[in-house]
């Protein structure tokens, strides 16, 4: 667990220094191709720092906000309430803060920079289609994330993805719509920078975002399997979600890779699916629980 700890706190910051890096490049060929010198140098630069601060921050009130979660208190829903609060006495952590998703999907997810941080949100269809022993299951998933600071990973990508989506298509457009004159040898050679740059950041982004869920999923399983001592409540809960098979209202491509299952197919039965899905094949993920018994 420590080591994974660890390793979540220096992909932390690679993942911060390569997207400053990709924002910066970006910066200075926008600033090249349209002739105004430094100035998109020096505007990438400020605005890849203030992105990892609201990143690191408040990237999970982003997630939050997003997927339409609402804090409770336990006189809102005592049964979810306790459990949370038996599991983290389990494991020895502190209580995250607990929010509901009116949605009828079945899902869950953690976010947060730290376990001092962290908060937990989970959709009324889940509650509604899962026993006791089953949402401890699920719950006990997410904990894991927490206690393995996965959730900082995760949660800095929300921004960091969503930045370099967002600056890539001001690139393209930039270069299709106006800007330097592409006939000299100068302007062509920023124009092929800039297409590379374009059209690799999404690719970059969506790249980072599988890197970083499928083995986190395997492992939050096997850790939350530990922690309730009863492999078969996640595999079951994850059984009846892959039946439901009912993508989320307000499913979004920057968080996809925080929810228990793909918030958008969580069965994935495809095999070309399987290839970008954020989410190793749910099957997989039943039987390697069940081979834990």
């Amino acid at each position: 667990m420590y080591s994974q700890i660890t390793a979540n706190k220096h992909k932390t910051w690679f993942l911060i220094v390569i997207f400053t890096i990709v924002i910066v490049g970006l910066g200075w060929t926008l600033g090249e191709y349209t002739n105004t010198g430094n100035i998109g140098l020096i505007v990438a630069v400020m605005f890849a720092t203030g992105m990892n601060l609201i990143g690191y921050f408040h990237g999970d009130k982003v997630a939050l906000a997003t997927s339409g979660a609402k804090s409770i208190q336990k006189v809102d829903n005592p049964r979810l309430y306790r459990m949370v609060e038996n599991l983290v006495i389990t494991a020895g952590m502190q209580t995250p803060k607990i929010y509901l998703i009116n949605d009828p999907a079945g899902n869950a997810f953690a976010t947060g920079r730290d376990p001092e941080h962290a908060s937990i949100a989970v959709t009324t269809g889940l509650m509604d289609m899962l026993d006791d022993q089953e949402l401890q299951g699920v719950l006990s998933h997410e904990l894991s994330h927490i206690k393995n600071y996965d959730i900082r990973v995760m949660t800095i990508v929300i921004v960091l993805v969503g930045v370099i989506l967002l600056l890539s298509d001001m690139l393209m457009r930039s270069m299709f719509w106006g800007g330097r004159d592409s006939d000299n040898k100068g302007g062509g050679i920023l124009l092929l920078i800039g297409l590379v740059l374009a059209i690799l950041s999404p690719l970059f982004a969506e790249l980072i975002k599988l890197a970083v869920s499928r083995s986190r999923e395997y492992l939050a399983d096997a850790d939350g399997a530990l922690l309730t001592r009863y492999p078969e409540g996640l595999a079951r809960a994850l059984e009846k979600i892959a039946g439901q098979d009912r993508p989320l209202k307000r499913a979004n491509h920057a968080t996809a890779h925080l929810f228990l299952a793909n918030p958008f197919d969580p069965h994935v039965t495809k095999k070309f699916e399987h290839l970008f899905s954020t989410h190793p094949p749910i099957e997989e993920r039943i039987k390697k629980l069940r081979n834990m018994l």
